[in-house]
């Protein structure tokens, strides 16, 4: 059976990585539900948050597969429970929306999401949360008129201390001793 899993992939900021990194998953025919990079809290180092489904005996030899790439510092694999996250959506909809009715004001206000910007044309609403609720909010504003809506890859943040941390500061001291 399939689970969801949120992969961090801790690596040094080169060229080409992401593809490397890419094709661990293409290779075993995993798609990628999202994929997201940053800069990480740590100087130096950048962080991939991926998203991917597949069965729980597949997602150890994932995780070390990513860790055996030259630049990779370190993967971590987590469930849904273990992090908090959010995924970001804009969604452009005809001004006349509002115009004609307070229906769209009270959807926004209904599902946390504001105003970012007002056009003659459009009105470009921000929504911050779970896929579920961005999606919530993008079927409600479908049945009045969508322009256009984007939203972002997971970003995510772990419940228990960042276990980089712990295992670069195991590694310098593996290193001193």
């Amino acid at each position: 059976m399939e689970k969801e899993y949120t992969i961090t992939v801790f690596t040094e900021n080169h060229a080409g990585l992401m593809s490397r990194v890419v094709s661990v998953f293409t290779r075993r025919h995993i798609n990628i539900e999202s994929l997201t990079t940053s800069t990480s809290s740590i100087a130096g180092i950048h962080r991939f948050t991926i998203v991917v489904r597949v069965p729980e005996t597949q997602i150890d030899k994932l995780v070390a597969q990513l860790d055996k790439q030259v630049e990779v510092l370190k993967a971590f694999a987590y469930e849904n429970e273990d992090i908090v996250y959010q995924e970001l959506a804009l969604y452009k909809v005809p001004t006349k929306a509002f115009n004609d009715n307070t229906r769209v004001e009270r959807l926004i206000r209904d599902h946390n999401a504001r105003i970012l910007e007002i056009e003659p044309q459009y009105i470009v609403i921000e929504k911050t949360g779970h896929p579920e609720e961005i999606d919530a909010l993008l079927n409600e504003l479908r049945r009045i008129g969508i322009f256009e809506f984007v939203r972002s890859g997971r970003v995510a943040i772990v419940r228990p201390m960042e276990r980089l941390n712990r295992y670069l500061e195991a590694l310098e001291a593996k290193m001193n001793s």
